[in-house]
Formats: C-alpha cells, structure tokens, sequence
C-alpha cells in the first residue's frame, strides 16, 4: 500500500524501515517469504545506481539495470479536495539479470513524501499504485495527507531487487508534477447580439486549496480567451486577460459570427490545467 512516511534519510541508516504510516492510501504490496524491512539484513550486495549512467557487474555500461519511473502514464498528477487520486509509478530496467521487486519512494516539495512496494510483472517492469489525497477522511476533523506546500515537482527514488540475487538504488529515476486542480467558468452575453456590437466575456479561475479544503480564486493568472466559430471544431485564441486579485475574468470583443467562446488556462508549476465549456453567442446580422 501506498503510504505517507518519513523520508528515507529519517530512517534508519541500513534499511528499509518504514514508520507507520500517517494518513489513509490504499494500494497494498505483499512482500516476498523471508524478507525482512531492513535492507541490511538481505543476502547480497546494493549498488547505487544513477539511472542511464550507472550499471551493476551483471549488465553493460549501455544497457542499465534501471532505465527509470514513468508516473501517471507521463501525465501530471492532479488532486482535488473530495476525491481520492491514483497513479501508476512503472520501474523499467534490464533484463539481464531482470527485476524481481521494487521499493518506491515519491519525494516533494516541503517534506512530502510517499512510498510503497510490488513485486515486478515482468524482468523489465515493476509496477505500483500510489493514492494522494487532499480532503477530509470520512468523520474526521483532521487533515489529510496533502498540503499546499506540497505541490509542485516530485522525483522518484528506487529500490530494486534483481533475479541474481542483488539489489540496486537508483536516485532520481524520475520526476512529475503533483499538481492542484483549477476551474474555469465562462459567460458571454449579450445573447442573442447583433453583429459589429461587442460582446463582454466573464468568467472566474478557482484552484483547489489543499490547506482549507475549497476551491479558491487564482489571482494574477494569465488566461486565454478563444473562439470557435459555429462551423468548425478549432478555438482560436483571440486575446489573453490576467485575472483579478479574486481570480475573476473580463474583456469586451466585437461580435463577428456566430460560436463558442471560453477560458483557456494552462496551467503553473503547482497548478493544472483547466478549460472551461463553450458559451454559445448567436450573431445577427
């Protein structure tokens, strides 16, 4: 299972000691017969290894026993305030001498950290699920898990067992964006217009606030205006607004031809993405 823990370098120095874990998550790993948590009591030998560099005496120097992560597919990984959110996290490596277990640990800004075990489906690939969330847990008045410090860019540290008997640690083997979801709404009016007057757009930015719970206002974003005529499927941006110390939205337009006007928002280092549903203006001549 996935579980929020202290960082590696706070356990103790030879192993793989976990602390209980300090909030809910949900997926669970079952570790191999005769292992123990400390990685100090395992029979052979872990290398360090820096993913596309290093290489244990069983692989060549070209062809690394760790490759690297792939989290959430490639994807930023995108948290709310009522919903669990669960992503993959796939190791791949070498087959030769191939890989057999993997321990993973999820390291962000201001002290997050996530971590949790499987066993690897095939020689080259190890793959796990990790839940985050940002909301109450049911009848508690305690947080969970994720705070707003915590968003931003995370790496991932592996621990892997390999088929010889052998272990290795790759640091940084990859990295994602744990990100806080955004909103987008949209309104154009007047509606019906009559074509060659202007059209005021509104809207509002909101992003989930980890610390409260509620969806917030983004202040000081910049933020897409785009039109898609009635007869095509393509927005075309047509002007970019900043929002409001509450994260409101506003500008005027010259009515053209009947379409679909909205918000495009594209996202921050801690924020995501966010488009909001076309407002359809009928134009008359």
């Amino acid at each position: 299972m996935s579980r929020f823990a202290a960082p590696r370098s706070e356990r103790r120095s030879g192993g793989r000691d976990i602390v209980p874990r300090l909030s809910a998550a949900c997926t669970t790993g079952r570790k191999p017969a005769g292992r123990v948590t400390s990685r100090g009591a395992v029979v052979g030998t872990v290398a360090v290894l820096f993913v596309g560099v290093g290489a244990s005496a069983e692989a060549a120097p070209s062809d690394p026993v760790v490759s690297g992560a792939t989290v959430n597919l490639g994807h930023d990984v995108i948290v709310g305030i009522t919903h669990d959110v669960e992503f993959p996290v796939t190791v791949t490596g070498s087959d030769d001498p191939g890989l057999s277990f993997a321990d993973v640990d999820l390291k962000g800004p201001h002290g997050g950290f996530y971590t949790t075990d499987a066993f690897c489906e095939t020689a080259t690939a190890c793959t796990m699920f990790f839940t985050v969330n940002a909301h109450l847990a049911p009848g508690s008045d305690d947080p969970v898990d994720l705070a707003n410090a915590n968003a931003g860019t995370w790496s991932v540290d592996a621990l892997v067992d390999l088929k010889n008997g052998e272990s290795v640690f790759a640091p940084g083997a990859g990295s994602f964006g744990l990100k806080r979801a955004a909103r987008l709404t949209v309104n154009a009016s007047p509606e019906p217009v009559a074509k060659g007057a202007r059209i005021t757009v509104t809207g509002k930015l909101v992003r989930a606030n980890w610390d409260t719970y509620r969806y917030a206002g983004y202040a000081g974003q910049a933020v897409k205006l785009q039109f898609r005529p009635k007869s095509s499927s393509t927005y075309t941006t047509v002007a970019t607004v900043n929002t409001s110390d509450t994260g409101t939205l506003r500008t005027t337009v010259k009515a053209v031809s009947d379409g679909y006007w909205r918000w495009n928002f594209t996202g921050t280092q801690t924020t995501g993405p966010a488009k909001a549903t076309g407002d359809y203006v009928d134009v008359r001549s």
